[in-house]
């Protein structure tokens, strides 16, 4: 937790010392997820010798049912003071976490141990995110979303990039569960640069509702959101994009390391220096933003990320091979660096300060549920047709998807401005 962060400033006017804290805290923790990037399908082959059946199962059932046992916590989180409940889940997480690597040195790790932590992680990521999102918006001013959001973007590629490397080289020389252990300390890390943040934070209060929670309130995140003109469009969007990238990575790495012999220091190559575009993107939103507005320059990113995921399907082997998939991924990962702080930036701006954690979660909720069904269907598919022909049908559906951003600019402050 650098200087830089402590004052919340990367290149940039300061955006508070309670901002900083709660930067630090993200950047700890995000560096400790990737540094832990696919530790746990891993662990599943290495220590347990699962097949690829147990471990597509793994992972799939981490997101889908971390995502279900989450959704009466957006509800419940919303009344409560935010902090806490960041310290708390932080705190869980490290305490599942560290489970893993007792039970591998005590010799009793199994694969429902796995499936367990997977779960509890997955709800608690939900459920740390969404109240993450109430907090930065009383920390910062309106003008100051996009500044934060553009620092957290940064962050993310930046650890993205840097992570998966710095973990494999530690796995390999002190084994197969250290970086889920550091990641478990990355939490507890978290939650004391949280609690540092210090300052009060009043209690929400419910107004003209019972003081416990309704069944009918599970439903308001969604009940809010699809019946945004605003909201509606950004959601179905990027759910629908975010869930046909991700169905194509795992297809990806089957052609790249299986079909095309491409070993796996260069796979990894592959994703990792392309993650420099993230930087440069979240560097540029402001300034566009600034210059062009912010409904065209959502717009224009938005169609631009997805002009490239169809070029994976043309893939070879060799050198030749090896760029163009870095050249594709470098244009779709600065297309997100743009896109992605502008679009966090909007949902906090369309939704009202008691409804923040309720719409968060739910779309969280819906992002984990509906990624999970894409890659099952999309895995079945690969199995029909073969990787590839998975590969470019998926790219063909996300030329259509910015049919689904919103033509018009519905932005407008919470309290209903302009």
């Amino acid at each position: 937790m650098s200087g830089v962060l402590m004052s919340g400033v990367a290149g940039g006017r300061s955006l508070g010392r309670r901002f900083g804290w709660l930067w630090a805290a993200y950047a700890v923790s995000t560096f400790g997820t990737r540094l832990a990037f696919d530790a746990f399908p891993l662990i599943a082959v290495v220590v347990l010798d699962a097949g690829p059946a147990r471990v597509a199962a793994l992972a799939a059932a981490g997101l889908a049912v971390g995502a279900v046992v989450a959704v009466p916590l957006g509800p419940w989180v919303e009344f409560r003071r935010k902090r806490p409940v960041m310290v708390a889940t932080d705190l869980v997480r490290c305490a599942v976490l560290l489970s893993v690597p007792v039970a591998y040195v005590s010799g009793r790790l199994g694969f429902a141990q796995l499936l367990v932590v997977s779960v509890v992680v997955a709800a608690a990521d939900i459920t740390f995110r969404a109240a993450a999102g109430s907090c930065l918006k009383t920390l910062v001013g309106p003008g100051d979303l996009l500044t934060a959001n553009g620092r957290f973007e940064a962050t993310a590629w930046t650890a993205t990039m840097l992570g998966p490397p710095v973990g494999g080289a530690a796995i390999g020389v002190f084994g197969p569960v250290v970086t889920v252990a550091v990641d478990a300390v990355s939490y507890l890390l978290s939650a004391l640069g949280i609690r540092a943040i210090g300052g009060g934070e009043p209690r929400p209060h419910r107004t003209g509702a019972p003081s416990r929670l309704r069944a009918g309130e599970l439903l308001d995140g969604w009940r809010y959101f699809l019946t945004s003109p605003g909201l509606r469009p950004l959601f179905l969007n990027t759910v629908l994009v975010n869930g046909l990238i991700m169905a194509t990575t795992p297809l990806l790495a089957v052609l790249m390391l299986a079909d095309l012999g491409f070993a796996p220091w260069q796979y990894g190559l592959a994703f990792a220096v392309p993650c420099a575009g993230g930087l440069i993107g979240s560097r540029m939103a402001q300034p566009l933003v600034a210059r062009f507005g912010e409904h065209r320059v959502l717009t224009t990113s938005g169609v631009l990320r997805v002009c490239w995921p169809v070029g994976l399907a043309f893939v070879r082997p060799g050198g030749a091979g090896l760029a163009l998939v870095m050249a594709v991924e470098f244009g779709l990962i600065t297309s997100m660096g743009v896109f992605n702080p502008v679009f966090a930036t909007r949902r906090l701006e369309l939704t009202p300060p008691d409804r923040v954690v309720r719409t968060l979660s739910a779309w969280s909720v819906s992002g984990k549920l509906t990624t999970a069904a894409l890659i099952a269907v999309w895995g079945l598919l690969a199995g029909l047709t073969g990787p590839r022909t998975a590969i470019a049908l998926a790219g063909v559906l996300l030329l259509a998807t910015p049919l689904l951003l919103p033509r018009h600019d519905h932005a407008r402050t919470a309290g209903g401005r302009p």
